[in-house]
């Protein structure tokens, strides 16, 4: 469990080397491992072994698709691609968070902070996201806003935050996607998100440890 914590680490701060010196085949390299280290994190850790872990590993198998169709710069075909499989990926966290207890009162309260969170995201892309990415867009905050609820709903009830914090984390990794694709590209995006979001999945993928069902 440990080295593919450690492979992932190691593959992160080599992806944020070549990401810096524009170095394309060290981009996609070192994507794909710090990705599949997490997906193999989730299995060394037991993720078959529950209808919990396994809806999780999807998620997780998703997400690695996600990174993979992301790697073309821009707003290509690929980039909608992604953020379907990224949409994907959320949607199968929310439905292991339903496997077990739900808490009212986090499903409440982060539902009036989700919604809060969604509309001022909105706002700010709305001027430069393109009209055929609206959609999308709306549809992604949509989903991972369900999914953050769903997340600490269930770390509410369960007395166990790791759901909650990765699905947060996985959340405001996110703002730095939107934000080096549609706002102001550049490698500052990358330098807190790429490390927020692939702690987020080794965080959502050590959930298989204790699953809900």
């Amino acid at each position: 469990m440990t080295w593919a914590i450690a492979v992932g680490s190691a593959a992160v701060a080599a992806l944020l080397l070549f990401q810096y010196r524009e170095f394309r085949p060290g981009i996609i390299v070192a994507k794909l491992t710090a990705a599949s280290s997490f997906v193999w994190a989730c299995l060394l850790w037991g993720g078959m072994a529950s209808a919990y872990g396994q809806i999780i590993l999807v998620g997780l198998m998703l997400c690695w698709l996600g990174d993979a169709l992301l790697l073309p710069p821009g707003q290509s075909l690929w980039f909608q691609l992604g953020i379907g499989a990224f949409l994907a990926g959320h949607l199968a966290y929310a439905i292991a968070f339903l496997q077990g207890p739900l808490s009212p009162v986090g499903v409440g309260v982060s539902a009036i902070a989700l919604s809060v969170f969604a509309f001022l995201v909105l706002r700010w892309l709305a001027p430069h996201v393109p009209p055929d990415f609206k959609r999308p867009v709306v549809a992604y905050l949509f989903v991972i806003s369900v999914m953050v609820v769903l997340a600490i709903g269930s770390s509410v009830a369960t007395g166990r935050p790791a759901a909650a914090v990765g699905a947060v984390a996985f959340a405001l990794s996110d703002v730095s996607v939107s934000r080096d694709r549609f706002v102001a590209p550049g490698f500052v995006n990358g330098v807190w998100g790429l490390p927020l979001y692939f702690a987020s999945q080794f965080v959502l993928a050590s959930t298989v440890l204790t699953p809900l069902e």
